[in-house]
């Protein structure tokens, strides 16, 4: 009797790199994934050819069958991303994104993202949830996933930083999502976690600041609401943009309506942030992101 044999699917790969804009780089990297034996599947570009950049942008989802391993494509690739300056990096397509999510007192983005991870719409690992209050320790726990309290005081607000970085490095953490979280990170964070972090909060920014903004916003009789997932940077709120969302109001609106609104669209806008970033569609172009959507 002869054996029955499953043929193993080929392995798929994300290409994304950055580098200064010049004639062969689409040729170079297409004529490198020929050789190697893979079969690109689907690829983006973009040439900012219209501000001072100047760069050019790629994302390239291929696949290749064995021997072919990503610490080869990394290792052959090598060469070429040092020939046009690239900033480059080549991830399996299907290698989850190990991610810490942070919350406060409002946890409507915490239960959507939990939700979402839990049938499968992000391509995610929530490794854990920390909090500088208990709140949602039971939402959490309903997961499956650990929840961490790490309180913040103004006298232990280095210590309580120094925790968050060591679980980062302790659970190997690819991406830190403040989903109202509403602790101001320290310069220092920032830049140890440096386009690793993303925010999100409403779009009245700058205007309607501190606390209850829907409802300072409806005292103006404002039309259009909004939410803006960002990357953190040390300028508070003021990260490269990933996403946006709106929403128009009319003028019966509650306050509570009003809040209720607002909460949606921050789910749809961090959501979306947070599966562009972990399918490698997002790259920096200085303050602004290219997002390969």
């Amino acid at each position: 009797m002869v054996e029955q044999r499953t043929a193993t699917e080929p392995t798929q790969y994300v290409l994304t790199l950055s580098c200064p804009d010049k004639q062969g780089i689409v040729h170079a990297v297409s004529s490198y994934l020929f050789m190697t034996g893979c079969n690109i599947m689907d690829s983006q570009q973009f040439g900012d050819r219209d501000t001072d950049s100047g760069l050019f942008f790629m994302r390239v989802h291929f696949s290749a069958e064995a021997p072919v391993t990503v610490d080869g494509l990394r290792a052959s690739f090598t060469a070429i991303g040092a020939s046009f300056g690239m900033e480059w990096e080549i991830h399996p397509a299907t290698e989850k994104m190990r991610v810490v999510l942070m919350v406060s007192k409002f946890g409507h983005c915490l239960n959507d993202l939990l939700f979402r991870t839990s049938i499968g719409a992000l391509p995610i690992e929530i490794v854990a949830v920390v909090s500088n209050h208990t709140d949602f320790a039971e939402l959490t726990a309903s997961h499956g996933v650990d929840f961490v309290h790490i309180p913040v005081t103004r006298e232990t607000k280095a210590q309580a930083e120094q925790q968050l970085l060591d679980l980062v490095e302790a659970e190997r953490v690819d991406l830190v999502v403040l989903a109202r979280y509403m602790q101001v990170l320290s310069d220092d964070l920032c830049k140890a976690l440096s386009g690793r972090v993303i925010n999100i909060h409403h779009s009245f920014l700058p205007s309607f600041k501190g606390a209850k903004p829907y409802h300072q916003a409806h005292a103006r009789g404002v039309k259009l609401i909004g939410a803006t997932a960002h990357y953190v940077t040390a300028d508070l709120d003021e990260g490269p943009i990933i996403e946006q969302e709106v929403a128009r109001v009319q003028h019966d609106v509650t306050p509570e309506q009003l809040v209720a609104l607002g909460r949606d669209v921050e789910c749809q806008a961090l959501a979306r942030a947070v599966k562009w970033h972990s399918e490698h569609r997002v790259l920096l172009n200085g303050t602004r992101t290219v997002v390969f959507a």
